[in-house]
């Protein structure tokens, strides 16, 4: 399998910088990395849709024409590059983030030393610390972890130590418990002679006060938390995460018991927010609003989100109230649609000058589809996160295609291929629910063998995205 590329971050000495310089380190470090170009036309970040791919336009010639809608790779890159519009806009400052409140963010600012590490001399083993030559005459007291410096030793002269506690002056080496042994006069016998300074973790072996640990853009993982806390930090400057409201649009649906009557559950309900925070976002409410206009339109005018999500209305039925609810607040409409199947009736408007909005489509798996398509990039680029290094694998089994759109399928990964799902329309959640990733189909389809992109889900790529609380 194409290994992922690893995600740190840009070196820089500054500390005052803002999240879209952030987000401009990030990527050029990434850039400067690359030795090989991802899949062609991939929208995940970096690339900027030509002028022309605007929300609404048909490309000409095509056997589609009157499909009016955004290519799938052109409609990420737009998500991207309105949200680095958005976080100028917003002036959305870093901030200093308690550590446990700081896994899956962006440093804003270096982690750097403020101490020696470790910042004493200090016993890498459970054993004896000894001066000089051996036999050694013990100590009555030992040396324990986490207590004030011991009294120097003397040549011939030995004192039992725990791992971490500090190294008395003038001592020689520590002999590892499994080294030593002690005669009927209570002396200590080396049963393999120490090296000079052996099991001794000099002061700043790791590193000395000042030294840069992690540069700006690393992505705050559990080492990471736990380097600042050796290194003495409470808190770390920090991207903050995009905030995040979702609307559940729709009278059809129950949030309890089985489906009856005409009326079905809300799946949506209970995933997106799960879903949105593995994607670094915080999810300040969700609310229910059935088919109200009125309800929706207060909703979204009085939202504080940095992102609105709604669930379903995006079409143009009868109590389909998004795009008409967008028109009265005069929103700008990016993105009216997109070439992917499923969730083609997706879109993402810009509200506000700092606020964006992202329709997705009711049926489940097409909302899943909305969301990796345009809330991803966009939550990503917000919260100043890499963008992934896209990987491809061959197909076990062919797929079938859409003559002009994208599709993107659920996929299991099996060594070194990916193995499509069945349960795959638009209303399905039984595929996705068992899935690896999403297999992205060129239009046409994919034949088996046939090497194609890959979208990780984000409790499968073994990183810190996994932030359900």
């Amino acid at each position: 399998m194409t290994a992922r590329s690893t995600r740190t971050g840009a070196q820089t000495d500054a500390e005052d910088l803002d999240v879209e310089e952030v987000l401009a380190l990030v990527n050029d470090r990434r850039d400067s990395g690359r030795t090989t170009g991802g899949t062609p036309g991939r929208a995940s970040g970096e690339q900027v849709a030509p002028p022309t791919a605007t929300a609404g336009s048909a490309a000409p010639g095509k056997p589609d024409a009157h499909h009016r809608a955004t290519p799938w790779p052109e409609a990420r890159a737009l998500a991207a590059r309105a949200a680095r519009l958005g976080s100028r806009a917003a002036h959305r400052a870093p901030a200093p983030v308690p550590l446990d409140a700081a896994l899956g963010l962006t440093l804003a600012a270096p982690l750097t030393a403020l101490t020696d590490l470790p910042s004493f001399d200090t016993s890498a083993m459970d054993g004896w610390a000894v001066a000089g030559p051996g036999p050694w005459d013990v100590r009555d007291e030992g040396v324990l972890a986490g207590h004030a410096e011991p009294q120097p030793l003397s040549d011939g002269e030995a004192v039992r130590i725990a791992t971490g506690a500090r190294i008395p002056p003038d001592t020689t080496a520590v002999l590892r418990s499994e080294h030593g042994r002690t005669d009927s006069q209570g002396r200590l016998h080396p049963t393999r002679e120490p090296q000079h300074g052996q099991d001794i973790r000099p002061r700043g072996q790791e590193c000395r006060s000042g030294d840069q640990l992690l540069p700006v853009g690393t992505l705050v993982t559990p080492a990471a938390l736990g380097l600042a806390a050796a290194a003495g930090y409470d808190t770390v400057t920090a991207v903050p995460r995009p905030r995040v409201e979702v609307l559940v649009l729709g009278d059809e649906l129950l949030t309890e018991g089985l489906p009856r009557e005409g009326l079905i559950r809300d799946a949506l309900g209970p995933m997106l927010p799960p879903w949105l925070r593995a994607l670094g976002a915080e999810v300040i409410a969700v609310r229910r609003l059935g088919d109200d206009a009125e309800a929706l339109h207060k909703a979204i005018t009085t939202s504080g989100a940095d992102l609105v999500v709604t669930t379903g209305g995006t079409a143009s039925g009868p109590v389909d109230h998004v795009h008409p609810t967008l028109r009265r607040i005069g929103a700008e409409l990016l993105v009216n649609g997109v070439k992917v199947r499923p969730g083609h009736p997706m879109l993402l408007a810009r509200v506000k000058e700092n606020q964006h909005l992202v329709g997705l489509p009711g049926n489940p798996l097409a909302a899943v589809s909305g969301l990796l398509t345009l809330a991803e990039p966009l939550l990503r680029t917000l919260a100043a996160r890499p963008a992934p290094e896209p990987y491809m694998l061959p197909l076990r089994d062919e797929v079938h295609g859409h003559p002009y759109d994208t599709r993107l399928i659920p996929v299991v990964l099996r060594g070194d291929s990916a193995v499509p799902l069945h349960y795959n329309g638009p209303a399905m959640l039984r595929g996705i629910a068992a899935a690896d990733a999403l297999a992205v189909v060129p239009p046409g389809g994919a034949r088996a063998g046939q090497e194609l992109e890959l979208l990780d889900l984000p409790w499968t790529s073994a990183g810190i995205g996994v932030c359900f609380t």
